[in-house]
């Protein structure tokens, strides 16, 4: 995705997590909360149901995009849409940052996390931005019962900060390009003031 892109297709901008009320506001599903973010600043329905994934279109800032949230659980979450690696941005849980950080890269590796691993395999690519939202380390927890956890009241709060400044970087995105998107947003919120 490159700074001056002029768009023909949508941004899809695809939030990972698994689905059902059981999983509802666990770490794991903190890029549904970006997604859902986004739908509520952008006025988008995220209600369509298919088969794999929930999606909700509509435009931001004379942009069309798409909002998806996979109905396949997390390891799956390649199945859950079609499309172009350039047109996605994924946003999605990670362990090794911590809690309250956000990191925006313009492609990689899956780093371990089951559900990029899938999409890589689906896509057949590792060039598409990916957004990683800090959950923090397991401890002495392992690491499915981290992820599938929820946050403690203590952590509500930087939880909250994170998702709100990972929907911003989304939009920073869209309007500004990935380069400056990743300059402005991958910094340390608590000692880098915004550029």
């Amino acid at each position: 995705m490159e700074d001056t892109q002029q768009r023909n297709a949508p941004l899809i901008v695809v939030g990972l997590g698994n689905p059902g009320p059981r999983y509802r506001d666990t770490r794991h599903n903190v890029g549904f909360g970006c997604v859902d973010l986004l739908a509520e600043r952008w006025g988008i329905a995220v209600k369509d149901r298919r088969r794999t994934t929930v999606l909700g279109q509509g435009y931001r800032d004379g942009t069309a995009v798409v909002l998806a949230k996979p109905r396949t659980f997390m390891n799956l979450s390649g199945e859950s849409f079609g499309g172009k690696a350039a047109d996605l941005v994924i946003v999605y849980d990670e362990m090794a940052l911590p809690l309250g950080r956000i990191r925006l890269r313009a492609r990689g590796s899956d780093a371990g996390h089951n559900g990029i691993k899938d999409i890589i395999r689906t896509v057949h690519t590792v060039d598409f931005p990916r957004l990683r939202i800090g959950i923090g380390g397991p401890g002495m927890s392992g690491s499915v019962d981290h992820v599938l956890g929820r946050f403690s009241d203590e952590e509500q709060p930087a939880v909250k900060a994170s998702i709100e400044r990972a929907a911003d970087a989304v939009e920073c995105l869209l309007t500004d390009g990935i380069n400056i998107a990743m300059n402005r947003y991958n910094t340390d919120p608590q000692t880098d003031p915004p550029a």
